[in-house]
């Protein structure tokens, strides 16, 4: 997958970080361009959900130049216009460092505008000063975990057709959740490593375990982001499977303090599972 279409000017160079306030660091980038390249098209996209970052290297000053430290969650919509390029991300909260704030609800809304602005759609900004009120603990994959499953594998580039036979008409219908840790694709402009946990859940036709997980390693060396490889995943399935209702749920491991969780879905509103121990 190329993004040449567009410019970047901090993901794959050297960049200089600043801790002064610079919403103008943050880059958008449509999704428009990832969907168009499977066939997904804006005005019917067959399913809903969001991108959940988790930020763990979070700081700025109060009124009396005493740092806070906290951790941020951020919702982006499915719906919204762009995706954020994580490293710009990054350094867009890293100006925040050496700015005073009255309180943490001042600045809450002060990225939440500068966030909905650059994706176009609104963003959810949860922020825990301090820590301690933090809610999320560690928390295991639910369902069947096809990690241990026998399997010879000889081709490492993205191989759709492993779902052709993955279901047939006298499989028996199935409730099933479905998880693998051994997910990794690789950022489309850097090419370094994007790790990654999946859950699939379903209801329909029953999906062979190790057809399924023949995909899933598949995506070794595809170069995607990490929402764009969560939508390729559903439509894929959604296509070759033919499930009643599925849910796609991706924990990517933290990289820069940030963690960035897609959610795609034609049935659910939104995930709840915790944080996993590689995040």
């Amino acid at each position: 997958m190329h993004i040449k279409k567009y410019k970047l000017t901090h993901l794959g160079s050297n960049s200089k970080f600043t801790d002064q306030y610079a919403p103008v660091l943050l880059e958008a980038i449509p999704r428009a361009y990832g969907r168009e390249l499977i066939n997904l098209h804006e005005q019917n996209l067959p399913f809903i959900g969001c991108d959940i970052w988790n930020a763990f290297e979070l700081s700025w000053l109060n009124t009396k130049g005493k740092p806070v430290v906290g951790i941020g969650e951020f919702i982006f919509q499915y719906s919204s216009i762009n995706l954020i390029e994580s490293k710009s991300f990054k350094m867009y909260l890293n100006s925040f460092n050496q700015m005073r704030f009255d309180d943490v609800d001042l600045v809450r809304t002060v990225m939440q505008k500068d966030l909905s602005h650059a994706v176009q759609g609104l963003v959810e900004v949860k922020l825990y000063p301090g820590l301690d009120a933090y809610p999320m603990q560690l928390d295991c994959l639910p369902g069947i975990n096809i990690d241990d499953l026998d399997i010879t594998i000889n081709n490492f580039t993205l191989q759709r057709q492993y779902l052709h036979a993955a279901t047939s008409k006298k499989e028996e219908w199935v409730i099933e959740t479905l998880s693998s840790n051994l997910f990794k694709s690789n950022c489309p402009v850097t090419h370094q490593p994007d790790w990654g946990s999946i859950v699939i859940h379903y209801q329909g036709s029953k999906i062979a375990h190790d057809c399924l997980l023949r995909y899933l390693i598949s995506f070794r060396q595809h170069n995607a982001f990490h929402e764009q490889c969560v939508e390729l995943i559903f439509n894929d399935i959604k296509q070759y499977c033919q499930p009643e209702k599925l849910s796609i749920f991706a924990r990517f491991t933290r990289r820069g303090g940030l963690d960035i969780n897609p959610f795609r879905s034609n049935f659910e509103a939104l995930p709840t599972l915790g944080r996993l121990v590689r995040q």
